[in-house]
């Protein structure tokens, strides 16, 4: 068997710089170095880049200021000295849309990190915690080694019974949330900056998760960040930095750690929703190929174990199968601009069949494939379309579809035809949870590559390609070899034909200066309160402007400012929202929508579908706003 792609004469092998106690892997990260897919000719031995790991050192939290006064003892559970450490607030500790996230180093300033999180025991009700149990993981970037230990001592000092941990700290964000579910635990810490690059100069990441597996309401969030602004003490637990190398338990007094194997508890939760022998007997034949890009993140530490080990895939079907805590140098977004060593992969002459990728911390996902891209908008409607047939945990039906605001309308469509209730919900995973809980959705997605279900409470990147596999097994088990297959692009048509296609793109301006962002949106709202139905920019009519307002079905909480919409008569759409998940500067973001029922049309190029909209619509009015966005990064688009 043999890859489609060789190795590059310019590859280097990996690098090790060391600078005090650190051990720094630099990683080229070649785009010839890449997948060798299942079914092809002859394939070369398989690299591996065995990158040491930096020895831990011990993390030391330190009081804010030299004039601070000395730490004191506190009362103490039984064998364990508990310190309290004085400190002093520090500014830019709000939480975004899905956690709080900085760069590295302001994560690694005396306190910072120790400050959030006893801010954020000091905000959860005791019984939330004490003598309970919560889990701790991360998707393996720079940082979460020594942030691990940090936690543990806190949790510890706080009165936290037990740390669940994964071994070497990694757990994916999906799997963490499937931990906090099956062994009923108190709730979770995340280290992750999901998608955003890792490494010293980059970023880092820390979110709470609820006893359901959801991430923490911003009730929640909204208290911890009160709290840092008077927070006056860290409580510390003297215990000993913990092997999270090796699996077991690790006691002091009547606290203990627990290193746990980050891939068993999520397998055999996946091996319940889904038919495996049937996704098996698809990824074993010899007319199918098969890659998925782990793109050095924590779905690496997956990867093999279900792919491989389970489902029968060749294991140089996995690419960039080793976690680093730089993510090979590589940016972890699984979509059409950081993951394009996959997508020339897939849409080379020979390109595999089915080819997806996951992000850092395994939530996100991207799927292709044979020269074929399947926007998540699509992917989650698709999903929902064929979920009842496909997969197993869904025999009965799906109870309730669910997407963020700015998602296109295809999943709106299954949901009306399915005859099931559907939501509109801002973006943040955190708000499917209610809904969820109350037996109300079943199967949800956002427009930035996030898909899945009520089998936990995160979106889960393993969980939509295992549903894609599912839809093409299904849909091929009587298929023998020899016949035409049905492939994605197959699916995808035939989805289009029935519901028709919603023509979708978003533009990101990335870094832009935050007053000049702030200002754009001010504009922007101040046209929204001026627009009347009835408008009409070129060809389009308007059918109402508004700033998203959302108001959970559930509990009753509102969530406000969540998004500029113009909607227009024939189900076009221009939004236009901040994001919160970047850790410098502002990122704004515009999303372009035109619904198209003619089947002749659906082969049309996106771009040149959304023109004309683009042109009436988006650069309608531009100069008014453009100026804002103008010391941005460069625009990149899905």
């Amino acid at each position: 068997m043999a890859s489609a792609l060789s190795l590059s004469s310019s590859f280097k092998p990996a690098l090790l710089t060391t600078t005090g106690n650190a051990t720094l892997a630099n990683t080229t990260r070649s785009s010839s170095f890449f997948p060798y897919l299942v079914g092809s000719p002859s394939l070369p031995s398989v690299v591996t880049l065995k990158v040491p790991r930096r020895p831990s050192s011990a993390p030391v939290v330190r009081a804010s200021s030299s004039s601070s006064p000395s730490s004191t003892a506190v009362a103490e559970p039984e064998g364990i000295k508990i310190t309290s450490v004085p400190t002093k607030p520090i500014e830019g500790q709000k939480t975004g849309t899905s956690g709080l996230r900085k760069k590295v180093k302001v994560f690694m300033q005396e306190n910072y990190l120790a400050n959030w999180i006893q801010a954020l025991f000091n905000s959860l009700p005791p019984e939330d915690f004490k003598n309970g149990v919560l889990v701790l993981g991360g998707d393996g970037r720079f940082f979460n080694r020594e942030a691990s230990q940090i936690i543990i001592k806190i949790a510890a000092g706080n009165g936290v019974g037990k740390i669940l941990v994964g071994r070497e700290g990694i757990v994916s964000t999906p799997a963490v949330s499937a931990v906090i579910r099956k062994r009923r635990a108190n709730g979770g810490f995340i280290m992750s900056a999901s998608h955003n690059p890792g490494g010293p100069e980059y970023d880092w990441g820390i979110k709470f998760n609820y006893n359901s597996g959801q991430p923490a309401p911003e009730s929640i969030t909204d208290k911890i960040y009160g709290n840092t602004l008077s927070i006056s003490e860290i409580k510390m637990a003297e215990i000993p930095d913990v092997d999270l190398t090796c699996l077991g338990v690790t006691a002091y007094g009547n606290f203990s750690v627990e290193v746990i194997d980050p891939v068993s508890d999520y397998l055999d939760l996946m091996k319940n929703v889904f038919d495996f022998q049937l996704i098996r007997n698809l990824l074993c034949r010899s007319d199918f190929r098969f890659i998925f890009d782990a793109m050095h993140a924590v779905t690496a530490a997956y990867a093999k174990p279900i792919f491989v080990d389970m489902l029968g895939a060749n294991p140089d079907s996995i690419a960039n199968g080793v976690p680093l805590e730089d993510f090979g140098h590589g940016h972890p977004d699984p979509n059409l601009t950081y993951a394009k060593d996959l997508v020339d992969v897939m849409y080379s002459e020979n390109g595999p069949d089915f080819g997806a990728a996951s992000d850092g911390d395994g939530d996100r996902n991207m799927i292709l494939g044979r020269s074929f891209f399947v926007t998540p908008s699509d992917s989650v409607a698709i999903i929902a379309a064929n979920a009842q047939a496909a997969i197993p945990y869904f025999r009965n039906g799906p109870k309730g579809l669910a997407r963020s605001m700015p998602t296109s309308g295809a999943l709106d469509r299954v949901a009306e035809k399915l005859n099931l209730p559907f939501f509109e919900v801002p973006t943040g995973w955190k708000f499917f949870g209610n809904l969820m809980d109350a037996g109300k959705l079943s199967i949800c997605g956002e427009e930035s590559f996030g898909t899945g279900s009520d089998h936990i409470r995160e979106k889960d990147g393993i969980w939509a390609v295992l549903a894609w596999l599912s839809i093409l097994a299904h849909r091929n088990k009587d298929k023998k070899v020899g016949e035409k297959l049905v492939y994605v692009s197959d699916v995808v048509k035939e989805h289009w034909a029935t519901y028709g296609r919603n023509f979708f793109s978003r533009y990101d301006y990335e870094e832009c200066e935050s007053e000049g962002a702030n200002k754009m949106i001010g504009y922007l709202r101040d046209l929204v309160s001026k627009s009347k139905a009835g408008e009409k920019y070129g060809n389009y009519v308007l059918r109402f402007a508004d700033d998203f307002n959302y108001t959970d079905p559930v509990d009753g909480s509102i969530a406000t400012k969540q998004g500029i919409r113009f909607v227009f008569t024939d189900g076009s759409r221009i939004i236009f929202r901040l994001s919160g998940t970047g850790s410098a500067g502002a990122t704004i973001r515009i999303y372009v929508e035109q619904f198209e029922p003619d089947v002749s049309k659906h082969d049309m190029d996106a771009q040149m579908a959304l023109k004309p909209l683009i042109v009436e619509g988006v650069h309608w009015k531009g100069e008014a706003y453009s100026h804002h966005i103008m010391h941005c990064l460069p625009l990149a688009f899905t």
